[in-house]
């Protein structure tokens, strides 16, 4: 079944303190919330979704969700337990800090139907979690990840890359500890400098010096494949084009482009056949080159703007290049022919 996320966003709520990038309020586009009105907007959603043939979380985003007034949490969890138990949602989606989850919160979430938890570990680096005011160590993600698993529910990790004191080399870690710890997926977040946080000042200081859009997409690019190696999926790369991010008080600094997770995956094909390209660079000049891919994954293979396809032609001097989807090819591998 398709499976649909009735979003509802709590911004800021449950969180006890500013890490020096946030404006959770700018970047889900929702400046206040209203508990009472969570009935009316499941029941408006519900209206647009034909709900026999899709399967509907309902999943609260935004802020820590499991930090919160427990009154307020309580009530949200009992609205979305109503709409579980007469069939019109299978279960919750949310996400949390990972020094808001213990034994008595997953007792809570399992009994409302809660399924999936995303864990907002932006990093597995001490020295970058202090630089970004974070208010927790690696150590605390690493031990609400294993509560998490041992009790059976989904697990997803949010991490960041360009982070205040971090390098592609603690990005690449904080993916791999990602995916040693169990994740079932992710989502990876560049950092932007998005105006009235730390950040900004830290920035404006000369502090922090944003990578270059190239730079960052490499880098994000280098986490990525950490997942797409072990088949784990990532499920956002980047912040989603909304309404106010391009505002004067939205983002200030960062290479912030709309398409960055398809720049991603194009960037991580590149890296994934350059290395095939080069050993075969003699063989291939003046030939047509045929690479086979999983299904869906063409237009990242040819590149943002065709960049890979152009480079691919110019480069390795091929007389034309074809992409080609193939059975049997599993998602983010690829196989070269030529002729």
């Amino acid at each position: 079944m398709r499976h649909i996320n009735l979003p509802i966003f709590i911004p800021h709520l449950g969180c006890p303190n500013d890490c020096v990038f946030c404006n959770q309020r700018k970047i889900s586009g929702t400046m206040c919330f209203n508990k009472t009105s969570v009935k009316s907007d499941i029941e408006r959603f519900l209206e647009t979704v034909d709900t026999e043939n899709c399967e509907v979380q309902l999943a609260f985003f935004g802020g820590s969700f499991t930090g919160i007034d427990r009154e307020d949490m309580l009530y949200l969890l009992g609205v979305a337990k109503e709409y579980i138990d007469i069939g019109l949602i299978s279960s919750v989606r949310l996400s949390t800090r990972p020094d808001y989850i213990d034994e008595e919160i997953l007792d809570i979430l399992e009994a409302h139907g809660v399924r999936t938890i995303e864990l907002g570990i932006q990093s597995m680096s001490d020295k970058v979690l202090c630089a970004c005011k974070r208010g927790h160590t690696a150590d605390t993600s690493r031990k609400a990840c294993r509560m998490i698993k041992e009790r059976g529910f989904e697990l997803i990790g949010q991490m960041m890359t360009a982070l205040p004191a971090s390098t592609p080399e603690d990005e690449h870690n904080t993916a791999v500890e990602l995916v040693t710890l169990g994740v079932d997926g992710a989502r990876i977040y560049p950092t932007m400098v998005f105006s009235g946080t730390e950040l900004e000042d830290i920035y404006l200081k000369g502090d922090y010096i944003p990578p270059s859009l190239s730079d960052l997409t490499d880098r994000t690019a280098r986490a990525f494949s950490v997942f797409a190696r072990m088949q784990i999926p990532v499920i956002r790369i980047g912040l989603q084009a909304s309404d106010g991010l391009g505002e004067e008080d939205g983002i200030v600094a960062g290479a912030y482009e709309s398409a960055m997770g398809e720049m991603v995956i194009s960037r991580y094909y590149m890296n994934y056949l350059t290395p095939f390209l080069n050993s075969m660079k003699k063989d291939i000049e003046g030939k047509e080159l045929i690479i086979h891919c999983a299904k869906g994954e063409i237009s990242k293979i040819i590149g943002h703007k065709q960049t890979n396809k152009l480079k691919i032609l110019n480069e390795y001097n091929v007389k034309k290049l074809k992409v080609l989807e193939k059975d049997g090819i599993i998602l983010y591998n690829i196989s070269i022919d030529y002729n």
